[in-house]
């Protein structure tokens, strides 16, 4: 090979000392003419090689079932390593080329190979490029923040790349570099300091599947509220449900609280916990003509049957003087309405059966008596849900008249003087 090139490259020289051109003269000129060959030459092997590596990599992405090749071909790794064939040729005949420059023979070769060194980088970037885009098409890997760990092998390898160029230019050995550098360490935690955080974030929030692409999450520090599209080594990126995006740094998804939605999702029903205000003094006990206008409600109408029955029999038994309703058992309009609204919910079409389901009655507060809805509807998305909801309290609302019940409503300070 060494024969070779020197063959090609040194038949100009003695044919122009021949025609008595002088030493100098005769080297610049052969030096100019092995340039155009050498840059020929390459451009040729360049050609070449494109061809044949680029379909070669066509035609295997073509026949394998894999489809990593084809992402290989698509982020033209077979081009790059097409480039890099006649660099590394004129990196072997520059000391041939220069051989009488010394000096200019150090600087070329020096350039030379540190694009060689910058483009390997490249085409490692491409194939790392599409061994992302392979594991990202597998639903298995699709929602890991892969992007973090190929930012972090590229850092890794920017870092080598930088303490060989150094050590090239200035012709300092690599051992001598990374003594460096270990002499300024703290200086490059600093200065990298939220790259090592988002690093670590990232492989916490990994392994314990915190939070993946595609997750519903809300971060009220930041006014996130939306799907995680893109988790990278220093941000996370949230498009919240008005189209706007946040973007959040990663260490912050371990540092600070936020609230992932995706086990309601995953669940078989998303909750509606929500309650009303019943006014204290519209509570009472009702009477036996009220109770035969209640039964014209037909959820309720079996339920007052079977209650009147029992409460009868109880009053009955222990001799209850009836003339007061206080006095033994009896029904309320609240509790009944309780009812009520449990038997609707159960017949309701939207919620789930087969998991919570309740009307129930809370702590006493200064405003009311809150009776609250916990149950789980069919239907998660937000639209949908929306209107479940809506459409549930929109019946309850409706409904409280027909118990003589009111619900609290603060009157402004008009009101209050006309009252």
């Amino acid at each position: 090979m060494h024969k070779l090139v020197d063959r090609i490259f040194s038949w100009s020289y003695p044919i122009f000392k021949k025609w008595h051109l002088g030493e100098t003269l005769s080297a610049y000129l052969s030096l100019t003419i092995n340039i155009i060959v050498l840059a020929f030459l390459s451009y040729i092997i360049y050609i070449i090689f494109r061809y044949l590596l680029v379909k070669s990599m066509i035609l295997l992405a073509k026949k394998t079932k894999t489809k990593f090749d084809d992402l290989l071909v698509s982020n033209k790794t077979a081009k790059y390593i097409a480039h890099l064939i006649p660099l590394l040729f004129i990196y072997k005949c520059v000391p041939i080329l220069l051989e009488n420059f010394v000096y200019w023979e150090s600087v070329f070769g020096k350039l030379v190979g540190i694009y060689i060194v910058l483009l390997s980088l490249w085409i490692f970037k491409t194939i790392l490029n599409a061994f992302r885009d392979h594991l990202k098409s597998n639903p298995s890997f699709s929602d890991k923040p892969i992007d973090s760990y190929i930012q972090v092998i590229m850092i890794v390898l920017w870092l080598f790349a930088f303490i060989f160029i150094i050590s090239k230019i200035f012709d300092i050995s690599t051992g001598a570099m990374l003594g460096t550098f270990g002499a300024i360490s703290a200086l490059i935690i600093l200065i990298f300091r939220d790259t090592i955080l988002g690093f670590v974030a990232s492989v916490q929030v990994s392994l314990n599947d915190m939070v993946r692409i595609g997750d519903w999450i809300t971060f009220d520090k930041f006014g996130a509220d939306g799907e995680v599209i893109e988790i990278n080594l220093a941000t996370v990126k949230v498009r919240n449900f008005d189209n706007t995006t946040t973007t959040i740094p990663t260490y912050s998804m371990i540092s600070d609280s936020f609230r992932n939605w995706r086990g309601m999702l995953n669940s078989d029903g998303r909750r509606i916990k929500r309650h009303i205000l019943i006014k204290a003094k519209s509570i009472r006990f009702l009477a036996e003509s009220e109770l035969q206008e209640l039964k014209k409600i037909q959820l309720v109408e079996h339920y007052i049957e079977l209650r009147q029955t029992e409460i009868d029999k109880f009053n009955v038994t222990h001799n209850v003087d009836k003339s007061l309703l206080i006095n033994g058992r009896n029904l309320t309009n609240f509790g009944l309405f309780r009812k009520y609204i449990t038997q609707y919910l159960h017949q309701y079409p939207g919620l789930n059966k087969d998991m919570i389901l309740l009307c129930r009655q809370l702590q006493p507060t200064s405003q009311g008596i809150p009776l609250e809805i916990y149950t789980f509807s069919n239907d998660k998305r937000f639209e949908n849900y929306e209107y479940i909801m809506a459409d549930i309290f929109d019946h309850v609302f409706a409904s409280i008249p027909y118990f003589d019940l009111e619900i609290y409503e603060m009157l402004s300070g008009k009101s209050e003087l006309e009252d």
